[in-house]
């Protein structure tokens, strides 16, 4: 049972550990003040809560609020955040907030007072400097794009609600200015003297106004730079942070902001400095600015170098050779980026660069040729197509945006003069054409790479995954130590992750693909057999299709066909959410339907699962070990303390069995060592015994000291101490099923040591301690002095 901490729910600044719960009207508040005792059982000090703000109706996940004042009623409203909160200082924890400063939800009009009132009064609505809307471009209007076609326009409809006048079509209810509308007009007549005009959905690409979150059109951008915008927006959060109830915070989106470092500075001014992590993801090598006043990030980049270090990179050749047999030729994975970007810049957010565009204006001048209008907006298409990172901070990230102009012109010397015209003039840290091409960039990038490109390169999907790179085929252990002790220099107190509700598909699922490494051969036959009982044109998504239902099985058949539509739709190469394809999609899921009802090939499935899994247990493990101690705050996604084999949202946000971890856990306290198999327990051991070492002793993970290894299968394990307390992980099970740890072991101080996974007791002699010893029950474990 949890005790209640006698030091305080606030005593620690930085959390120890925290707990990821995803709050919604069938998980509320009052249910998130349920699991209090079992998330301080488990060792956290922190749950870490989705956005609680009021948000749309219907919300899963809380990224579209409405309304910055209230706590969502769906969710338990204030009532239900007090008890939620008042369940977590019972048993000692505190509260890490999930903020979204960056858009507002606006997919219906009538539940955003902010939206309505804009639509009812235009630009003399009290809220209009709160939305990042281009009015001239749209000639005073708000360009609305909700109608099935132009011509709908006819369907509207003038109604009356509590005395006032609306225009409806279909479900949409929009406001009518004061004074234009009385019983009886014409409601398109009415439309045409309104402050928004609704248009075509098709329109949005190239005719939208004002800025969105990505391309979602019922998401607004908020100009949260305006002091006035901040404060009304943040003004609840800081009443929950003086009050008590918060104790830390996570920023959502920061790239999407016009200035995240002035954001920042200001949240830590009105909210005392409180420990803050900001979802942004670095690309291989970047690094957070170091002016940026956060701890971290919220561990996507911490996610990839765990994943990579348990990748094989001996498995590369094969896996590389089976792609190249089932796309005709080898992929130029940079140029799929770059063309996928190319695609988003030219489709979903044309209306962005044609923003962009329209801040440019004429290029040209005294002794410069001008510029033609189709030059500069290709020019800045290819840049943000181009671009490295997600975003560039001018004038600190400066280097990414010359190196960007400088591939431009190599790749395309006919854009000399536009990308040249532009440089200077993207370059001006401040500017209106600088900031929104920050802005547009991270967009681009996240809409070609995650949501286009990773679900096109079917190579190894293990590595398609959020702050990921597929094109790196694993790491080495050096490389992993060296990540970390760049980590423990500079953002010791980062957030760790391994799953998260944006997530490809979850840790656990990445553990068993990347088994596959290790037989690349025996993988590659059964692709081919599997390919040839069920032919589908698009052979690259028919491997995704196959890594993804071998990683998750056994699933249900209808997680299995929801999947593999998403998949197929965000790809966008045979089929596409905008236009379905209705004859390729009825194959693709009758591929689907094979793995259950085609008795080879669920064999097969089932056969090869049956091999695999047993070594992706022991990734799990060791993936689990390493994020949990490595250098960092460790979140643990709901749910994932035991297997969790999800695919993508919203898959990975079903429900979760507590009643089942708290019996488990019970069993672990009573002395129980659990064997490692399909119950999962073994992970909730690793998970509860590392969480509550890291919350009970905190000064013994102020370090990082790499372990090392010597002998026969010195390759197979990574080590590291943190200053107090060692941890030992296995990576390439496979390879060491063949050959076992024979005279393996790692370097530590002479004298006694234990294991506070199993309770084994150890001895490092001269030879220091062996791992044939010391791994007998578990294929890790995080050591002690005895």
């Amino acid at each position: 049972m949890s005790t209640p901490s006698t030091d305080g729910h606030r005593s620690r600044e930085v959390p120890a550990g925290t707990y990821r719960l995803q709050v919604t009207a069938d998980f509320t508040l009052d249910d998130a003040a349920a699991v209090a005792g079992y998330l301080a059982d488990l060792g956290v000090t922190h749950a870490y809560s989705s956005p609680l703000l009021r948000s749309a109706e219907g919300s899963t996940h809380g990224y579209d609020t409405t309304d910055h004042a209230h706590i969502d009623e769906s969710r338990g409203g204030q009532a239900g955040f007090d008890r939620f909160v008042s369940a977590l200082h019972e048993h000692g924890l505190g509260l890490v907030l999930d903020l979204v400063p960056n858009h507002m939800g606006v997919s219906d009009a009538a539940e955003s007072p902010w939206w309505w009132d804009v639509l009812r009064h235009g630009r003399d609505s009290a809220h209009a400097a709160a939305f990042d809307i281009d009015w001239d471009f749209g000639g005073g209007r708000v360009r609305l794009p909700v109608l099935g076609s132009d011509e709908d326009l006819a369907k509207l409809e003038l109604a009356e609600v509590d005395g006032e006048p609306e225009l409806h079509y279909y479900g949409n209810r929009f406001p009518v200015a004061p004074g234009t509308a009385e019983a009886g007009d014409d409601p398109v007549a009415v439309h045409a003297r309104q402050h928004y005009e609704l248009v075509d959905w098709r329109r949005a690409d190239d005719e939208l106004n004002y800025r969105r979150f990505f391309a979602i059109n019922t998401l607004a951008g908020l100009r949260v730079e305006d002091p006035e915008v901040f404060d009304a927006t943040h003004r609840k959060i800081v009443e929950l942070v003086d009050g008590g109830s918060v104790d830390a915070l996570r920023i959502d989106h920061p790239d999407g902001l016009a200035d995240p470092k002035r954001y920042l500075d200001r949240l830590a001014e009105v909210t005392g400095d409180r420990w803050t992590v900001v979802e942004k993801i670095l690309e291989p090598g970047e690094e957070l600015p170091d002016s940026w006043r956060t701890a971290g990030t919220t561990g996507y980049d911490a996610l990839a170098e765990v994943d990579d270090v348990l990748v094989d990179p001996a498995g590369e050749t094969a896996i590389t050779a089976l792609d190249t047999e089932l796309t005709g030729a080898p992929v130029d994975y940079a140029q799929l980026v770059h063309d996928c970007k190319r695609e988003v810049t030219d489709g979903m957010l044309g209306s962005e660069v044609a923003r962009l565009q329209r801040i440019v204006g004429e290029l040209g001048g005294v002794g410069h040729a001008a510029v033609p209008a189709a030059e500069v907006r290709e020019g800045l298409a290819e840049l943000l197509a181009s671009f490295p990172v997600y975003r560039s901070y001018l004038p600190d990230g400066r280097v990414h945006l010359d190196e960007t102009v400088h591939a431009v012109k190599q790749r395309r010397p006919d854009l000399t003069a536009a990308v040249d015209a532009l440089h200077p003039l993207l370059g001006q840290a401040g500017t209106e054409l600088a900031t929104r091409f920050e802005q547009t960039s991270g967009p681009v990038m996240a809409k070609g790479v995650e949501d286009s490109a990773y679900y096109r390169w079917a190579r190894f999907v293990a590595l398609n995954e959020v702050g990921g790179d597929p094109a790196r085929f694993g790491t080495t252990v050096t490389e992993f130590h060296e990540a970390q002790q760049r980590r423990v220099e500079r953002r010791p107190a980062s957030m760790t992750t391994l799953s998260t509700h944006d997530t490809k598909r979850s840790e656990d699922v990445r553990a068993r693909l990347a088994v596959l490494a290790e037989i690349p051969t025996e993988w590659a036959e059964l692709v081919r057999q599997l390919l040839d009982r069920h032919p589908l044109a698009d052979r690259s998504l028919a491997h995704l299709v196959w890594q993804n239902l071998v990683g998750a099985w056994p699933l249900s058949r209808d997680r299995a066909h929801a999947y593999v539509e998403k998949a197929a739709r965000e790809a966008g190469t045979s089929t596409t959410w905008t236009n379905p394809v209705q004859e390729f999609e009825e194959q693709l899921h009758a591929l689907v339907d094979a793995a259950f009802d085609d008795e080879a090939t669920h064999g097969a499935i089932e056969d090869l699962v049956a091999r695999i899994a047993p070594f992706g247990y022991s990734n799990a493990l060791s993936q689990k070990l390493l994020q949990l101690t490595m250098p960092g705050v460790p979140d643990v996604y709901q749910g994932t303390e035991l297997w969790d084999f999800s695919l993508v949202d919203p898959d990975n946000r079903r429900p979760v069995d507590y009643a089942q971890r708290r019996e488990l856990l019970a069993r672990l306290d009573g002395g129980w060592v659990p064997p490692v198999d399909e119950t999962g327990a073994a992970k909730l051991l690793v998970v509860s015994r590392t969480l509550r070492h890291r919350r009970d002793h905190p000064e013994a993970f102020a370090g990082y000291t790499p372990v090392a290894a010597t002998g026969t299968a010195a390759d197979s394990v990574v080590a590291f101490d943190r200053g107090g307390v060692v941890t030992v992980a296995t990576r390439r099970p496979v390879q060491l099923a063949g050959s076992g740890w024979a005279d393996t072991a790692i370097t530590l101080p002479t004298g006694a040591w234990r294991d506070l996974l199993t309770g084994t007791r150890v001895v490092s002699a001269a030879g220091g301690v062996q791992l044939s010893e010391l791994l007998t029950q578990l294929p890790v474990a995080l050591l002690v002095r005895d």
